[in-house]
């Protein structure tokens, strides 16, 4: 039984998918939810999958999928399927000569509102061929598996396979609309201003760490996991929000003064990086080639 099921040959690569995903997430539904089909799909072909092994691959409990035996002695051989049929895409695409086609980026949502969307028109002047697909989610894809094909981050993701450029670093600054900012005047005490700021859910992000031991009694008008309402709140009026600082340069945001004895904390504000990341595998294939440089161009000024 088990030499048998070591076998995948007659296996389909559809099966030996959901087969990776349920050893992975180990529930039905969240397989289905990670490859967009639905619990009775998943289920219908791993029963398939089993009888074409000839063997169980999952306990079923009330804790979820448990992998038995065999499916442990299977797993090397459906990572290595898997590992092909990633290079058999990777190679079709570094077929390409034309940059045409569609590229995926993966931008978060302030970023991708204030400065990623803004650029696409020049885009598409520049590369008709070209048709973008953004992920525009606090959602962080996976560009070993090919979830994405590009991606802007504030932080260096690791991985041999992965390529990166730092295309900018800026720091946190407090701002509020023209109005607030001069009826505040030069600022004597952080607390002493309405904030927008992260919800509780957020609270250890460095911008809202720094509220929270800066001016731990101040008012909060508005907290929301959103970074776009955070600045539309601001720019109406709402509070004083953290920002970075290219985001004044975009959106109708005053920076604060602020009195001397500040200065040590606003020396704390926090900072940011930019980074543009992508598949070393993909880095020539001329359609992703063409809005690397592009974003390059576009955003390195920023």
């Amino acid at each position: 039984m088990a030499a048998r099921s070591q076998d995948l040959g007659d296996a389909r690569w559809d099966d030996i998918r959901i087969f990776l995903a349920l050893h992975r997430h180990g529930s039905l539904g969240q397989a289905g939810v990670r490859l967009g089909l639905d619990t009775s799909t998943v289920s219908r072909r791993l029963t398939a999958l089993e009888a074409t092994l000839g063997a169980r691959l999952f306990d079923r409990t009330r804790e979820g999928l448990v992998p038995t035996r065999v499916a442990e002695l299977v797993l090397p051989a459906a990572e290595a399927m898997e590992a092909a049929h990633r290079r058999l895409a990777r190679d079709a695409s570094g077929a390409e000569t034309d940059a045409e086609g569609v590229v995926r980026l993966s931008v978060a949502p302030g970023f991708a509102d204030s400065f990623v969307v803004p650029t696409l028109v020049r885009l598409r002047a520049r590369h008709p061929g070209i048709r973008i697909e953004l992920d525009a989610s606090v959602r962080v894809l996976d560009l070993t598996r090919r979830e994405a094909d590009l991606a802007l981050r504030s932080v260096r993701p690791e991985g041999a396979d992965l390529v990166a450029t730092k295309l900018a670093s800026g720091r946190w600054v407090a701002a509020a609309s023209a109005e607030l900012a001069r009826d505040a005047g030069r600022v004597e005490a952080w607390d002493a201003l309405p904030w927008i700021t992260w919800d509780r859910d957020l609270a250890s992000f460095p911008p809202a760490l720094w509220l929270a031991r800066h001016a731990p009694g101040a008012e909060i008008a508005l907290r929301t996991s959103f970074f776009r309402s955070q600045i539309t709140a601001a720019e109406l009026g709402l509070g004083a929000v953290l920002v970075p600082e290219p985001y004044l340069r975009v959106h109708a945001l005053t920076p604060l003064g602020f009195a001397g004895a500040l200065e040590a904390s606003a020396a704390e504000w926090p900072t940011d990086h930019l980074w543009l990341v992508g598949h070393r595998a993909l880095r020539d294939v001329p359609r992703v080639s063409a809005v690397w440089s592009f974003l390059v161009e576009e955003l390195r000024s920023r």
